[in-house]
């Protein structure tokens, strides 16, 4: 891997890294396709379409449905899903927070019940470490704990702990996966994950002893769980100086286009979310003036676009009114239109994310961005 930063305008930062499988230009949105699809009847060649960088996947998920050796089996999850660009694989990791009701921590792994057929599993740093790299995705995450944002300072702390100890044995068994000859992807990259809560002492604490480390890159998580946005910007604020500046930064989970703006203007320079799918399914898009609901009825004899001016293959073809139409039928169409132009709103915004920060404007870009979709619906 080579990561290089182009240009910096304050603490925001535009960077390339070259992987195995292309070279991802920075700051970019990866966009979520859970169990190796993005919902929505979104396909590959329609990421392409849509200016997709990185595919992001979800290692518990694929684990329990489907499987990661029968995906190893095809070659990994690029040939499987027919994509040939970069993709990241999420450790697991989170499933610890969001499954609360199905699992017990042990100092060595998660137990699970899993949550399609209530069968035990068992997850810790090195099998999460397996499934990734029998998936094959280009970056891997390491297996944490997710505490949530409220909890104790004692409870935030020990977790903190664990998850530090969690991550030597992630790197120990990446190093041993990617020396084996039968490895899918032995150039396979891992990111480590900061935790530490609403805590900024625990949180820089954490950020400098994985640092030394010196792995691919470095994920803030446990953020967007519960906390104020104000929060989620101060524990940035706090943590990104922390962090290698030479390596990639990811906001695990983050979030609405204002927090990605935020958060580039504090030097990261990953993203994901479910928000744009998420949203674009239940007829909510994304536009340079705030977001529509597609339902409204104010939309029923409307011939405009979602949005005039825009690429998507939504704008290009189809009105307001006939999106409406279909949304109202319950026709799969109209989601997949939704996501659709939701995920090319995305991706555009990240490449005038680049182009201001290459033009040492970014200030400027940020305000008029964040003016302009607060003004809301327009006519």
């Amino acid at each position: 891997m080579e990561y290089k930063i182009l240009a910096k305008d304050g603490r925001a930062k535009r960077a390339q890294m070259k992987t195995v499988h292309g070279t991802i230009q920075t700051p970019v949105f990866m966009n979520v396709g859970t169990v190796a699809a993005i919902k929505g009847a979104v396909s590959t060649d329609d990421l392409k379409t849509i200016g997709t960088q990185v595919e992001l996947s979800n290692t518990y998920h694929l684990h329990v449905r489907t499987g990661d050796k029968l995906i190893k089996e095809f070659g990994g999850l690029h040939k499987f899903m027919h994509w040939d660009r970069p993709i990241l694989t999420d450790s697991g990791g989170f499933q610890v927070f969001s499954l609360a009701g199905l699992r017990k921590i042990k100092e060595e792994g998660v137990y699970f019940n899993s949550h399609i057929d209530g069968r035990k599993i068992f997850m810790g740093p090195e099998e999460s470490m397996q499934i990734q790299s029998n998936l094959g995705s280009t970056i891997a995450m390491a297996f944490d704990e997710c505490p949530p944002s409220k909890a104790s300072r004692e409870y935030v702390q020990n977790s903190v702990e664990r998850t530090t100890r969690w991550l030597k044995r992630c790197k120990a068994e990446m190093e041993r996966l990617n020396s084996l000859p039968d490895t899918v992807n032995r150039e396979q990259l891992l990111f480590g994950i900061n935790q530490g809560a609403v805590y900024e002492d625990i949180r820089i604490a954490h950020a400098e002893e994985i640092g030394a480390l010196d792995l691919d890159g470095y994920a803030v998580g446990g953020l967007a769980v519960g906390e104020s946005h104000e929060e989620m910007y101060r524990i940035l604020d706090a943590v990104v100086p922390h962090l290698p500046e030479n390596k990639p930064t990811y906001l695990m989970g983050v979030g609405t286009p204002a927090n990605i703006l935020e958060a580039v203007d504090r030097g990261v320079d990953f993203f994901d979310c479910v928000y744009p799918s998420r949203n674009g399914r239940h007829g909510h898009v994304y536009t340079n003036h705030g977001k529509l609901n597609m339902f409204n009825a104010k939309y029923e004899l409307d011939p405009r676009p979602i949005e005039e001016g825009c690429q998507c293959p939504a704008c290009r073809s189809y009105s307001r009114a006939y999106i409406r139409h279909l949304m109202k039928a319950k026709e799969m169409l109209g989601m997949r239109l939704c996501v659709l132009h939701n995920l090319y709103f995305y991706n555009k915004m990240m490449e005038e994310i680049r182009d201001a920060i290459d033009n040492h404007c970014y200030a400027e870009y940020k305000e008029r961005k964040l003016s302009g979709m607060a003004a809301g619906e327009k006519n």
